[in-house]
């Protein structure tokens, strides 16, 4: 097959967890297909990086900025359009939600949430409909989609009730091995950590005020994760309990800062309102860290039985986790054995091969 990848949307360090789910599915992708032609249609922001180094992945940058969101969506709904025809591509993958609404080859879209249904609150109110708009539409003319947990699915049957069962799939996210890898290196300091863009609903106002209650002795909050628009929010809340020289937001960090966050990490904390998927939750379970998170799906059957679950919305049980993860080592020692192993049933790999079998059935 002749498969296009829909990759205008990416901006380094720029679209959070969406840039890993990308990275990862393309490079362990490589690994599995050598056969298929992927033509990656990138934008000017995108980099040389994305392309895995196999004679079948190619890279073909467009004169656009995904900076530029009105400029982005126009180019997509007309040159990468024309693109796809002139491309003689037999199907055309959307890992970003949205995708052109007339394409002359059929196309899978991956939904990754549905949060601009389930959460409008949580939108600036000029950018939700245009998520309304394009994400309807991208479902309506999509022959398959693809959600990346039963959450997602659900979701997507109850606000889009003319999607069929057969037109979706549930593809997990995985895993990479270098995070396995930190377990044996680890050396915990007294800090706790979460991993999180700073949104509303990623819930980290209610994170620092537990702490903020419970102060355990000598420990930090380290809060690493791209400054999102909730930002402003969350430094009035660290100044208004009190915690500014307990508390850190680090931004964006590359790839090698935040493996040693995980080697370090004390323990690490996801109290998110609403997910996806929650890729962090998995990285962590990976990394031996012992994780507590919220006892919402998906992310309490992805940890299963190997983190503490809490409810989200009470800082009082988030409090009660953090004293827990702080202050009993017979517990920590059980999180951080039942995370590797929990975190071993999802690979990037399975999630290349399920996709793969998705983009198969359209042609």
């Amino acid at each position: 097959m002749r498969i296009g990848v829909n990759a205008l949307y990416l901006i380094p360090g720029g679209v959070g967890g969406t840039e890993v789910y990308l990275r990862s599915l393309l490079e362990a992708m490589a690994e599995i297909d050598r056969s298929n032609e992927w033509f990656l249609i990138t934008n000017e922001e995108t980099g040389a990086g994305l392309a895995p180094a196999t004679a079948n992945f190619h890279t073909l940058t467009q004169a656009v900025k995904a900076s530029n969101r009105p400029a982005r969506l126009l180019w997509e709904q007309t040159s990468l359009a024309s693109l796809s025809r002139d491309l003689k591509l037999d199907v055309l993958f959307n890992p970003g939600f949205t995708a052109p609404f007339f394409c002359p080859c059929p196309m899978v879209t991956v939904f990754h949430d549905m949060q601009h249904k389930r959460h409008p609150e949580y939108f600036r109110w000029f950018d939700l409909p245009a998520w309304r708009f394009f994400l309807y539409w991208s479902a309506k003319r999509s022959a398959r989609l693809i959600a990346v947990s039963e959450a997602t699915r659900i979701d997507l049957r109850r606000f889009y009730p003319w999607l069929t069962p057969e037109a979706i799939t549930v593809v997990p996210h995985g895993v990479a091995p270098r995070f396995f890898e930190i377990g044996p290196r680890r050396a915990p300091e007294k800090f706790l950590l979460c991993v999180s863009t700073l949104h509303p609903h990623k819930n980290i106002d209610r994170l620092i005020r537990a702490f903020a209650v419970v102060r355990p002795e000598g420990f930090r909050l380290v809060i690493a994760g791209l400054r999102g628009f909730h930002t402003a929010a969350i430094e009035r809340t660290i100044e208004e309990t009190g915690m500014s020289k307990a508390v850190r937001l680090t931004g964006w960090i590359p790839d090698g800062e935040l493996m040693e966050l995980y080697r370090t990490a004390w323990a690490f904390l996801y109290p998110s309102t609403f997910e996806g998927f929650g890729m962090p939750v998995l990285e962590a379970l990976a990394a031996g860290v012992p994780a507590a998170v919220s006892g919402i799906e998906p992310m309490k059957s992805i940890a299963g039985g190997a983190a503490l679950a809490f409810d989200p919305l009470s800082e009082t049980a988030i409090a009660e986790a953090i004293a827990r993860l702080t202050g009993d080592e017979v517990l920590r020692a059980r999180l951080a054995a039942a995370g590797p192993e929990r975190a071993r049933e999802f690979t990037w790999q399975n999630s290349a091969r399920q996709t793969l079998a998705v983009l198969e059935t359209t042609h």
